[in-house]
């Protein structure tokens, strides 16, 4: 196979790259269905490929050549150990790739203790950001995440905690959020507690769901091993050998993000995440999330993790619109 370049750079390498695989029947799913995942890496890497038997060859320069050779190693890597690849993961491991560094390249992630096995499926970092946040998640004891919608900070939270449960590293998952969600009031909407409260949770219990089994989870949750509540359920409480997330934490006020935090116990996690673009607290009133920055900062024990739009993995109009919105000037609300 052999296509027009997709870069019109001159400083193309003299001589392509080679690359030789040891099992040609992985080389269908390698290269996707009509060849589209090394279209989706022709396109990004501006390189061209061509295939004879279990060889490939890459030209482009040597920046983009390089770079190319090591995204079909790293997915060729995934393959070996199992795991399937798609659109997603091609994107992935060209951000691995192009973005990231020593620790954070994919092969390491492959190979070491980067995926996350759920009952459900293997789930690996996509972006350098999420391979540090999953390294976090997984040896301190307590991480801030914060960013943008879409770069994963409450479902990799989630996918660990569920495997620290499950593997009695835990005893207890404790899910929770604040019910503040545009300005809307709990006492105006229709029901009883749970029917009111249940909409703000939902966010939780799908990443939970999409983790583990759902008979597991109903019984978990019935059980109380694992508990997905409002804000205002953890005062007065100490949670130990337990594994906390707190989400959309932008809509916390200082006092119960103190509070959140003070609840911390014997062996026991915490994860706090937030995107502090999307305040939804009234009109003047400071984030609880912003203070804590603040105010841990340099704190030992107390590691933060930064999300930007290069790490946005639901879809990639979810980038562009990200994009959009970042160059928007930071004006108040009417």
């Amino acid at each position: 196979m052999s296509r027009l370049p997709v870069s019109t750079d001159t400083r193309v390498a003299a001589t392509p790259l080679h690359l030789t695989f040891d099992d040609n029947n992985l080389l269908s799913e390698l290269f996707g269905r009509h060849d589209e995942n090394l279209v989706r890496i022709e396109s990004q890497l501006g390189i061209t490929t061509t295939v004879r038997g279990n060889q490939v060859a890459i030209s482009g320069t040597p920046e983009a050549a390089s770079d190319a050779r090591e995204v079909l190693s790293d997915l060729y890597a995934m393959l070996k150990s199992g795991h399937p690849v798609g659109a997603a993961e091609v994107d992935a491991s060209i951000r691995m790739v192009t973005r990231g560094s020593g620790s954070d390249r994919l092969p390491r992630m492959v190979a070491e203790d980067g995926i996350i096995r759920t009952q459900k499926r293997q789930i690996l970092p996509r972006s350098p950001a999420q391979a540090a946040y999953v390294r976090a998640l997984q040896t301190e004891q307590l991480v801030f995440a914060v960013g943008p919608a879409g770069t994963g900070k409450t479902y990799l939270a989630v996918a660990v905690a569920a495997t620290m449960l499950v593997n009695g590293e835990v005893d207890r998952l404790v899910l929770s959020r604040p019910a503040v969600e545009a300005g809307e009031k709990l006492g105006f909407l229709p029901g009883d507690l749970r029917e009111k409260v249940d909409p703000y949770l939902r966010p939780l219990y799908d990443a939970l769901f999409d983790v583990m089994p759902g008979h597991k989870a109903g019984k978990l949750i019935e059980s109380g091993e694992i508990e997905v509540a409002p804000l205002a359920f953890m005062r007065g409480r100490t949670l130990s050998n337990a594994f906390v997330i707190l989400d959309e934490a932008q809509n916390t006020t200082p006092v119960q993000m103190k509070m959140f935090l003070t609840r911390l116990g014997e062996n026991s996690r915490m994860v706090v995440t937030g995107d502090l673009s999307q305040v939804d607290l009234p009109r003047g009133t400071k984030s609880g999330l912003a203070d804590a920055l603040r105010v841990l900062d340099g704190v030992e024990g107390v590691n933060r993790i930064d999300f930007g739009e290069a790490d946005v993995v639901r879809h990639a109009l979810v980038t562009r619109i990200v994009r959009a919105y970042d160059r928007q000037p930071k004006t108040e609300e009417s």
